[in-house]
């Protein structure tokens, strides 16, 4: 199982932060480095933040060997036609390392902030599946392709130059929804990204994503198998508090107990919280479980010690990197 890291880049991060992440990440031996998509987070106060399409590019052009891409692009936000285009160059910049991940969009806050609208579950599922119809003609298809839906239209659309790498960029689908994600999933993705599962719930989604695969004509073996977790490795309360600083900078959570913290980062975000050894071992329940890439969804921007910590500690204990 690969290991990667995605930068929820709403909490802080700034050019000096990425430009060191970029470098430390590669040179460390991570498989994958991602960046989340979003203008700010759920809660006040507003950090910093990159726009990620920029920040990838940079990454494109600073890096030789880990894969990358957004985690994930919301198309509440994103036009599918600018994205796919994005993409493409993003690949062949990079010698074909880009991996395209879509979602549908999901903080409020940030659409109400910005003017654009996020709409009802109904609405966000419908763009989201118009936009992956738009996204894979453009990326797959070498002849012009025409589409009309309700949210996008092309006419005879072709974007060019055509991709070096053939079908331009994997494209990833994030998110677990069993009724409307993952026949999404089946129908259109390369890469599956589960989203607060646990292993059982990943290993359960997964069966149901080879039977969704089979209606359409597809192969369980089509569709590659990764899941984003967050991750707070330490040896002890003192360094798992370290690790959470960048929730203290929040209001919500400036005062409350760290195991409150951490309790609330399990429950809801089904983070992996412990020791090296611990981490290892939950990891390796989500290999079990059939996942290929483990992708570490981190908060602590300028948190270089804490992903040294994986790097040196957790990394040599797990295959495939």
């Amino acid at each position: 199982m690969k290991i990667s890291i995605s930068i929820e880049g709403a909490v802080g991060l700034t050019w000096a932060h990425w430009k060191r992440l970029v470098g430390d990440v590669e040179h460390m031996g991570f498989a994958g480095m991602y960046l989340s998509d979003h203008f700010t987070g759920p809660f006040p106060p507003d950090q910093a933040s990159l726009e990620p399409v920029v920040a990838l590019t940079y990454l494109a052009d600073h890096s030789e060997r880990v894969h990358f891409g957004p985690m994930v692009a919301p198309l509440s936000f994103r036009d599918p036609v600018m994205l796919a285009r994005q993409a493409l160059a993003l690949d062949d910049l990079s010698g074909g390392r880009m991996v395209l991940g879509i979602g549908a969009g999901w903080l409020e806050r940030e659409h109400q902030m910005f003017g654009y609208k996020l709409g009802d579950v109904p609405t966000r599922m419908a763009r989201l599946e118009e936009g992956l119809e738009v996204i894979t003609r453009l990326l797959r298809s070498d002849e012009p392709v025409s589409y009309e839906g309700r949210f996008f239209r092309l006419s005879e659309a072709q974007l060019l130059p055509r991709p070096q790498r053939p079908g331009g960029p994997p494209v990833m689908v994030g998110g677990s929804g069993p009724k409307r994600t993952l026949p999404l999933v089946a129908r259109y993705a390369d890469i599956w990204n589960a989203q607060l599962l646990s292993p059982d719930g990943v290993r359960e989604r997964s069966a149901q994503l080879d039977e969704l695969l089979r209606s359409v004509g597809r192969q369980p073996s089509d569709v590659r198998r990764t899941v984003a977790v967050p991750v707070v490795c330490g040896h002890d309360p003192a360094e798992l508090e370290r690790r959470m600083s960048w929730a203290r900078r929040m209001a919500a959570f400036a005062e409350a107990p760290l195991e409150m913290l951490l309790g609330i980062m399990r429950e809801q975000l089904a983070a992996i919280i412990g020791p090296p050894e611990e981490v290892v071992g939950l990891m390796r329940a989500y290999e079990t479980a059939g996942i290929e890439e483990l992708v570490v969804q981190w908060f602590g921007v300028d948190d270089i010690e804490g992903i040294e910590l994986l790097a040196e500690q957790v990394l040599p204990l797990l295959s495939g990197q």
